[in-house]
C-alpha cells in the first residue's frame, strides 16, 4: 500500500486549529478535545493520505471513547437509565417480598434510602463495554456484520446488568447496610461488569453457532 500525501488535510488541520481556539474562548472542552482528534487525522492525511487512514482506521475509531460526552447529552442519557434501573429494582424487590417505595430514582427501603445517582446510571459501564466489544470483535471475529452485532448487543446487556446491580444492592442493604456502600459496592460493580462481559462473549458464541448451523448444507431428501 503506497502512502501519498493528501494536501487537503491542510484544510482539516486549519479547521481543527480554529475549532480548538473557539473551544478555548467558550471554555468548551468537548470542542477542544475533538479538535485534537481532527488534527491527528489531518496530520495522517498530510503524511500518508487516505492509505494511512485506512491502515490505522481501527485505532482511530477507538480514540473518540477517550473524550467525555458533552454534559447536555450526558444528562439526557443518564436520567432515563437511572429511572429504568430503579424501576427494575423496585419490581424485583417487591417480587421477593422486600418492601420498597420508589420515588423517581430513589428507593425507600426499611433499612435505608437508596438513591440511584448518575454514577449508578450505568453509562460508564455502557461506554466501557461498548469499547471492549469493538476490541473483542476485532481480535476474535473477522466478520464485519458480527462486529456491528456485538456493538449493538452491548446496549441491552449493559443496561440490564446495571439494573441487576441496583437490585442486588437493595437486597444486600436489607442484610447489612454496610454492604451497599464503600468497597463492597465498588467490588459489586466490578463483578457485575465482568459478568456482563462474559455474557457478551456468550452472545458472540451463540450468534456464531446459529450462523454456522444455518450455513450447513441440508442433506438431499432420501439420503441417509
Amino acid at each position: 500500500m503506497e502512502w501519498k500525501p493528501a494536501w487537503w488535510g491542510l484544510g482539516l488541520l486549519a479547521w481543527s486549529g480554529v475549532q480548538a481556539f473557539l473551544g478555548m474562548l467558550g471554555a468548551e472542552l468537548f470542542l477542544q478535545r475533538t479538535a485534537f482528534l481532527e488534527a491527528l487525522v489531518a496530520l495522517l492525511l498530510i503524511m500518508g493520505g487516505t492509505a494511512a487512514i485506512r491502515a490505522l482506521l481501527f485505532p482511530l475509531l477507538l480514540l473518540p471513547f477517550m473524550i467525555p460526552i458533552p454534559t447536555v447529552i450526558y444528562n439526557q442519557i443518564t436520567f432515563p437509565l437511572q429511572l429504568f434501573a430503579s424501576q427494575v429494582a423496585e419490581q424485583v424487590l417487591l417480587l421477593i417480598n422486600i418492601p420498597v417505595l420508589r420515588d423517581g430514582n430513589v428507593l425507600e427501603l426499611a433499612s435505608q434510602k437508596l438513591s440511584v445517582a448518575e454514577a449508578c446510571s450505568g453509562i460508564r459501564s455502557l461506554l466501557m463495554l461498548t469499547f471492549l466489544s469493538l476490541v473483542y470483535a476485532y481480535f476474535f471475529d473477522s466478520k464485519l456484520w458480527m462486529r456491528w452485532a456485538l456493538f449493538l448487543c452491548t446496549i441491552p446487556i449493559a443496561i440490564i446488568a446495571n439494573a441487576r446491580r441496583v437490585t442486588i444492592t437493595g437486597i444486600l442493604s436489607e442484610i447489612d447496610t454496610e454492604l451497599a456502600t464503600g468497597i463492597f459496592h465498588e467490588t459489586e460493580g466490578f463483578v457485575i461488569f465482568g459478568i456482563a462481559f462474559a455474557f457478551l462473549a456468550l452472545t458472540h458464541w451463540a450468534i456464531n453457532w446459529v450462523w454456522n448451523f444455518r450455513s450447513q448444507p441440508s442433506a438431499p431428501l432420501g439420503e441417509d
